[in-house]
């Protein structure tokens, strides 16, 4: 048996495992050869990464032990914008025994091992990847222009939004926001079936933040609509803070969704006040996002407006990626690391959780901390312990009571 058949059998028999702990409206979503995906997209960006630290001369300054600000010191990196991205880099080649990981009062402490680091070429994996499911080369296309500019940004030549987000890779986010890339569209699947279990009103007034291109809003409707629940729909405002996003996605829901009269867009900026920004306390069934509430600035105060703008008994349901453990690095942080809304929260507002991803804890923690109730999770990752510690995506539920 080759190699990739190998496995791709030892990932179908985690699914196995995974299917059980699924409530079966979920277990479409995550079969075998997702999760070889999973698999294979991880060694991509690991292998990337594995450039990145080659490129960037860190092979030399790690020979002698030293702290992630003392490492980024001697690459020349600039410190207010490298460090965490570092770190990560850091914790990757650590967990394959590549570098050595030590703690002591100034913290983590890192060193090359003696073994000499790997020649791994990402080309492989694309392929394997190509030959089991193309939808998913969106990601693998965006992290390898991001390792291009990676160096550059750890020294500080280049700003994190201006490798992500320059007008000419505009096409790379149209493929990644999409409900035909499979590496994506599962955190919209997973959505949309929170959304229709958990709708507390027969005719809500939803409100999505962050909608990006609108492939969430896509999927969530769609979902609706096959339920026969659509036209029950009194308002979807769909919110975007980028003007380009908002223009694109507004035309790809007016196209989809020609008669549906209930269709509202406006920017909004989850980092004011929404009533100021036209969102009135009390008027809405469901506040929606996906992946959008980690970058918060201040996820306390934007939290509290959203319970603000419900109505009693509306709920708040959002996709986020989660970590399962402390401190772990999740793939998708190699991309998003870059943005400084990502790395960083307000510093003077006390009790706010780490920036990024959050644990399952922390997202209770703070909603609760905000008057929410009856927080739940889709699936329902706290209860599974380690069992499943790659499984990095829920949807989270909230009450106002």
């Amino acid at each position: 048996m080759a190699p990739s058949a190998i496995a791709l059998a030892e990932t179908a028999a985690l699914a196995a495992g995974l299917q059980q702990a699924l409530p079966a409206s979920l277990r479409p979503l995550f079969d075998g050869a997702f999760l070889r995906s999973w698999d294979l997209y991880d060694e991509f960006v690991y292998r990337l990464a594995l450039g990145v630290f080659q490129r960037a001369g860190l092979e030399a300054v790690t020979r002698e032990p030293g702290t992630s600000a003392e490492i980024a010191a001697r690459a020349g990196f600039d410190p207010a914008c490298a460090l965490v991205p570092l770190e990560w880099i850091l914790h990757q080649l650590a967990a394959r025994q590549l570098l050595e990981k030590t703690t002591d009062a100034a913290g983590a402490r890192w060193r090359r091992s003696r073994e000499p680091l790997p020649a791994l070429d990402p080309d492989p994996i694309r392929e394997e990847q190509a030959e089991l499911d193309r939808s998913w080369l969106p990601s693998y296309t965006l992290a390898e222009t991001v390792a291009r500019d990676y160096v550059r940004f750890l020294r500080g030549e280049i700003t994190g939004e201006a490798v992500l987000f320059s007008p000419a890779r505009f096409r790379l986010w149209i493929d990644y926001f999409s409900n035909a890339h499979g590496l994506y569209s599962v955190n919209n699947r997973l959505a949309a079936i929170a959304v229709e279990e958990w709708l507390p009103s027969p005719a809500p007034a939803i409100l999505e933040l962050g909608g990006g291109l609108a492939s969430a809003a896509c999927a969530v409707l769609e979902r609706l609509e096959e339920g026969g629940r659509l036209p029950a729909i009194r308002e979807y405002r769909f919110t975007e803070l980028v003007p380009a996003f908002l223009r694109r996605g507004q035309q790809t829901l007016q196209s989809r969704f020609p008669r549906l009269p209930a269709l509202q867009f406006a920017l909004l900026d989850v980092d004011r006040g929404f009533e100021g920004q036209g969102v009135a306390p009390g008027s809405q069934s469901v506040v929606f996002a996906v992946n959008t509430l980690h970058v918060a600035h201040d996820l306390a105060f934007t939290l509290g407006e959203i319970l603000r703008v419900l109505e009693p008994g509306g709920r708040l349901i959002m996709s986020e990626c989660v970590r399962i453990l402390p401190g772990q690095p999740l793939t998708p942080e190699f991309i998003f690391n870059l943005m400084a809304t990502f790395r960083s929260r307000r510093p003077d507002a006390p009790g706010q959780p780490p920036a990024g991803f959050l644990l399952p804890t922390q997202w209770k923690a703070a909603l609760e901390a905000v008057g929410f109730a009856d927080v739940r999770f889709l699936p329902d990752v706290p209860s599974w312990g380690d069992r499943f510690t790659r499984f990095h995506v829920a949807v989270i539920g909230a009450t106002r009571p």
